[in-house]
Order: structure tokens, then sequence, then C-alpha cells
């Protein structure tokens, strides 16, 4: 390793580049402040996408390799933690929101007062936000018009208001949609197109999405789909005031003698080791390696970590478990669903969503029907795995079955956590994430409820056969992590204020969702753009002015 004049000093270094990251660059440069961006993985092009299964979904081209950026795993502390790739998440120019479902509903208005709600549950740590949904509508309605989505305003019954509709039509519907609404509104229930990230039409010299399934997991080699890389990233760019660095290892936070953050250690794709110095730091890694890298950056001021006088850093740590049953339908009976020539989903209910304790537990989760993954991957339970069985298993069912899903809205538990794993190290040295977790009882009763009721409005589709997919444990299948940089008004019990800002380091930052107080029932991309844009103008007004060189 070689250490080779460090750059000049910049007004803002971002940590990250993904959906929080992105925000925050553009929203900080169109303001004028210098910026430089640290991403730790590769910055793709439009060639480097494809609709190529194998190299996206089977030879981690952009997801973390468990060889070089492994994570440990364990369910309590009794337990010696294992290798795994839990919760594996690009690590790209873009971040998740290359890979991404490009599922951008907004939180509820009750998302946001959970505690007040449903007071002290026994074995969680339930608070309420410190923010309510009134402060981020007006980011939700820029980052839906700034970023380039789709969806129907008014649809969704259990949305808060809402100041201005979707800037494009929701995409048309597919066969497996089709089921899905006829089945629920067979049922009584209600239904709505899936707000997305993504142009159906002609928006800002973008051209529409085409319809295909070969969407969750792979970037998009046209424009039609939503991503910082594409939207965020490059108006940030245009400004002349942003430096995006990838392949850069951000290995340390630094500070000074009194306790103000200086700027970031990292390496390079090359291994040469420089200081960024700037006068904030804003950390937006991703539930994981954000507090990994809080926890990393050690100093006799911060010996327990970055910012975690409170001890918070790491803990409180949700997952939003996937889970889903399957339904076959009799190909005698009924006309194939081709979910990989359609959209893979494009319709969603709410219904299910707020709190009904006659199901026998508190919360809920927004649920969506899909296919079953592409030809290669494609699972279905019981399915044979070679020869002319699994020829004909292929034949037979691949065109004729779906599922419906759930993002499990897990309560948090403050013994759920990341920490730094005391044995394990990646491929740089230093020590790896491990992840603690057993889910609470309200997360498997929730689960168990909803994956019964999507099987119920299966059969309602007609379905022949129902198999359920019951979760044994959390397993981060989501990419989703939430929760582990708490943000509140109390720095005893959280770890970043209202304006996401170290209640310790007053010119550090975190705006990934690693600041989440409590999980949700949708996925969290909107909210981590929506309050990083609403954090980063807050910046702009106020905190800038007191920043010293």
């Amino acid at each position: 390793m070689t250490t080779l004049k460090n750059p000049e000093p910049v007004d803002v270094v971002i940590v990250g580049a993904g959906a929080g990251g992105a925000t925050a660059a553009k929203v900080l440069t169109e303001a004028g402040l210098r910026v430089v961006g640290l991403e730790r993985g590769p910055w793709l092009k439009p060639e480097h996408a494809s609709g190529d299964e194998l190299k996206f979904l089977n030879r981690n081209f952009i997801w973390q390799d468990p060889k070089l950026k492994p994570r440990t795993y364990r369910q309590n502390d009794s337990e010696e933690a294992v290798i795994t790739n839990f919760s594996a998440t690009p690590q790209v120019v873009g971040g998740g929101t290359t890979h991404w479902g490009g599922m951008v509903p907004r939180m509820t208005v009750n998302d946001f007062r959970l505690r007040s709600l449903h007071g002290d549950v026994e074995g969680a740590s339930l608070v309420d936000w410190p923010i309510s949904y009134d402060d981020l509508e007006p980011y939700y309605t820029r980052v839906e018009w700034e970023f380039g989505t789709s969806g129907l305003g008014g649809a969704n019954r259990w949305e808060g208001r809402r100041t201005r509709d979707y800037p494009t039509k929701p995409a048309p519907l597919s066969q497996i949609g089709r089921k899905f609404a006829t089945a629920m509104d067979k049922m009584g229930h209600s239904t709505f197109p899936m707000p997305q990230g993504m142009v159906t039409e002609p928006y800002r010299g973008r051209k529409p999405f085409s319809e295909n399934g070969f969407w969750q997991q792979y970037p998009d080699p046209g424009d039609g789909k939503s991503s910082t890389l594409i939207s965020f990233i490059p108006d940030a760019i245009n400004t002349g005031l942003y430096d995006l660095r990838s392949d850069c290892y951000v290995s340390e936070i630094l500070v000074d003698k009194t306790g103000k953050a200086t700027g970031v250690r990292y390496q390079d794709e090359n291994g040469n080791e420089f200081v960024q110095n700037a006068k904030a730091v804003i950390v937006c890694g991703g539930g994981i390696e954000t507090p990994r890298l809080l926890l990393m950056s050690k100093s006799a001021l911060f010996p327990d970590g970055l910012g975690n006088g409170s001890g918070q850093v790491g803990k409180n740590a949700t997952f939003h478990q996937y889970s889903f049953s399957v339904g076959l339908f009799d190909k005698e009976l009924h006309d194939p669903l081709y979910g990989w020539s359609g959209h893979y989903m494009n319709l969603c209910s709410f219904d299910f969503y707020e709190t009904d304790e006659s199901r026998g537990h508190i919360l809920g989760s927004l649920i969506f029907p899909s296919m079953l993954g592409h030809p290669v991957n494609w699972s279905f339970p019981g399915r044979p795995t070679w020869g002319q069985a699994a020829k004909d298993a292929d034949r037979d069912l691949f065109n004729y079955s779906m599922k419906i899903g759930i993002l499990l809205h897990d309560l948090p538990v403050e013994s759920n956590r990341v920490d730094l794993d005391p044995t394990v190290k990646d491929a740089w040295g230093l020590p790896v994430a491990r992840i603690t977790h057993t889910p609470h009882s309200n997360d498997f009763a929730q689960e168990k409820w909803q994956v019964k009721k999507n099987g119920e409005i299966l059969e309602a589709a007609g379905a022949s056969k129902i198999v359920p997919v019951n979760m044994e444990r959390i397993t981060g299948n989501t990419s989703h992590e939430l929760g582990t940089a708490r943000m509140g008004d109390d720095p005893a019990t959280s770890v970043v204020d209202r304006w996401c800002r170290s209640h310790e380091v007053p010119n550090l930052y975190v705006f990934d969702a690693s600041f989440f107080p409590t999980a949700t029932g949708i996925n969290p991309a909107l909210t981590i753009m929506a309050n990083a844009w609403r954090c980063a103008d807050r910046i702009i007004a106020v905190d800038r002015h007191g920043w010293t060189d």
C-alpha cells in the first residue's frame, strides 16, 4: 500500500452513492457546495447491463462477493457467528437502486407514531419518529418528480395527503396482476397500481421502460428504470461540483481534538491510501456497513466507536423479511400467466397494512403478486432439480404459477444488532459486520397470518395448489437494512437527531436507512431519498454556516 498526496479539501465528503448519498450530492451541489463521493463498488455503464440471468443472479456481477466481503450471523449472544451472505446488497455506483424492484410507495401517517398507537410492546424497542408524514410529504413529491416515478395518486386509500400526482401513469397490468386484482375484488379487498421507480411514457428525455420480467436484480441498459445512477448522480456531476470516485473503500472517519469530523481515510482500487478532508461527513453505506464504519472509527475521544456514547450504534436492527405463498394453476383451465414477459409486479394492496389486533398481532405489510423467478433460477416448492422430471416441471409449472408476497413489518428489538466480528476479517484485513438477530414473536405471528391470507387470495384466483413459504429466521433476503443508527430527540436513546446529525459529532450525518427509528411495511428507498433531501436542505440553510475550515 502506498500513501500519495491527499486530494484537496472539500465542503462535504459522502460515503456511498446509493439512494441517500446520491440524493444528498444532487441537493448540496446544486446549492453550490463542493462534494466528494466515495463509492466502494464500480461505476457500471449501460453496456454492462442486460437480461443475462447467469451474469447477474448466479455470478455476483453486482452483488458483494462473500469471499472478499463476508458477514457473519448468529441468532443470539450464546451462539458462535458463522460466515453467511446476510443481506447481500449491490455495492456499486447507484447502490441498491441499480438492482431494485423499484417499489416506491409512501409511508403511512401511522408509520411515524407506532409507540403512540401501541404503547410499550414487551420485548420490543418501539418508539415514535421525531418527524411526521407532513414533514416528509413535500420531499416525497420532489423525489417522485425529479427521480421519475409512475403511479396513480389517490388510488391507495390508506395513503396520507398528497399534493401532486405521479409524473407518469401506471404500468399496464400483467396477467399475474389481473389474477390478483380479480381475486381481491371477489373477496371484497382493494388493490391499486404499485408506485414504481420507472417512467412509463417519455419523460424529461427518457424513454419508457420496456415491459419485460428482467427487472428485479438487473440494472437497466436504458433509462426507463429510475436509479440514482441515471438521475441524481448525473444531476450532481453536471454542476461541476461533484467528484465521484468509485472503487474506493473508506476504513475510518477522522476527527480532530475537539471531536469534530475532519474527513475520511480510504483506499482506491490500486490500494493507495488517502485522506479526504472535508468540513462535514455524510455516511450512506447502508444499515450494516454504516454502523460497521462508525464502530471501526475509534479514537481516544470515541473509544466505543464514533458517535456511540449512547451505546446505540448498531442496535435496533430490522430487515424486512420477504415471505410468500405460491399458487399453481391448472393449465387445462387457465391461460398461461407469462410472468417473465410482463412487468415484474404492477399491482399491490394496503388492505392488511394497518393493525387489526383480531388477527393476533400488530402491524402489517403491503402485499403484491409476482412471478416465481426467471427461467434459470425460478423456484417452485418441491420442484425436481435435475433430469427429465425437472424439464417436465419447467414445462408444466413455469407459466402456470405465481406468488403473493409480503415485506414483513418487523419490530425493533434493541438486542438485534450489528457489531464487529472479533475474529473474521475481510480481504482488506478489517473486521466484518456481525449480525445478531432473533425475530420478535409478533414478527412470526404477522408473517404466518399474512402468508396464510395470501394463500386464500390465490385460492380465490383459481389456484389448484397452494404452498406457503414461511420464514424460519430473518435472512436479510430483501436487502433492506434499517434502524442501526436510530434517529431521535434524546441523545441517550438514539444516534442522530431529527436532522440525521450525530448527537455527539456536530458535522457528521447518516442519510441511509440506518436512521429509521422503526421499520415500515414497505420498501424504504423513497423515504431514504425524501429524508436525505429534507436534511440536505437543512444543511444548506443552517448547518453549513457553522462549519469552520
